[in-house]
């Protein structure tokens, strides 16, 4: 849908702006959220989280709108580096756009964006909340980003195909309406 760059960050900006929210929560709530209650013995994890005084993130405590901040720095970053091109190249390698229903060469996209995006991030994430008290291994690093890919790259792919992706391409339409009505009439005034 993007078709220029503007518009590739526009499209990129809002899918890590939802995204990183659903991943913020869904590591603190449904990952790690018994854990954060039993460590600190809170009714909840919001609870628990004031109370050990943030979110363990390099090593400090850090509140969790500046977890949500660090990770869309990254995210949005790598998305506007690797993600999005990436991913367009890779589905045109197995589809023709041209020849491809539509829906079918978006969900070709968004899979080769989560099976790149997935293990980016969750590599970035191992090493952001490594727990660096315990001191530094190599294997440690290793063990944790395979853990965070086994949790994240399901959530990843039924989000980002049933959820995030339909939602963002509707905000999406919304915003660039103008241009995309002009992009559907364009063909019809030069066959007239």
């Amino acid at each position: 849908m993007p078709r220029n760059q503007f518009q590739r960050m526009v499209f990129a900006f809002i899918t890590v702006l939802i995204t990183v929210h659903a991943y913020v929560f869904f590591s603190l709530y449904v990952v790690n959220g018994s854990t954060l209650r039993d460590i600190t013995g809170a009714s909840s994890v919001l609870n628990a989280i004031r109370q050990q005084g943030g979110v363990y993130m390099f090593g400090h405590y850090l509140p969790i709108w500046a977890v949500v901040l660090i990770e869309f720095c990254f995210a949005y970053t790598l998305e506007l580096i690797m993600g999005s091109p990436c991913s367009f190249r890779l589905a045109i390698k197995v589809f023709d756009p041209q020849q491809t229903h539509p829906v079918l060469f978006e969900c070709a996209i968004i899979c080769a964006t989560v099976g790149l995006m997935c293990p980016a991030m969750s590599f970035i994430a191992s090493w952001i909340y490594y727990p660096y008290y315990e001191g530094f291994h190599i294997l440690t690093l290793l063990a944790n980003w395979l853990k965070l890919m086994c949790f994240n790259f399901p959530f990843a792919y039924f989000t980002q195909m049933f959820f995030i992706q339909p939602f963002v391409r509707t905000v999406f339409q919304f915003l660039f309406r103008k241009d995309l009505a002009k992009r559907t009439q364009q063909p019809i005034a030069e066959t007239a």
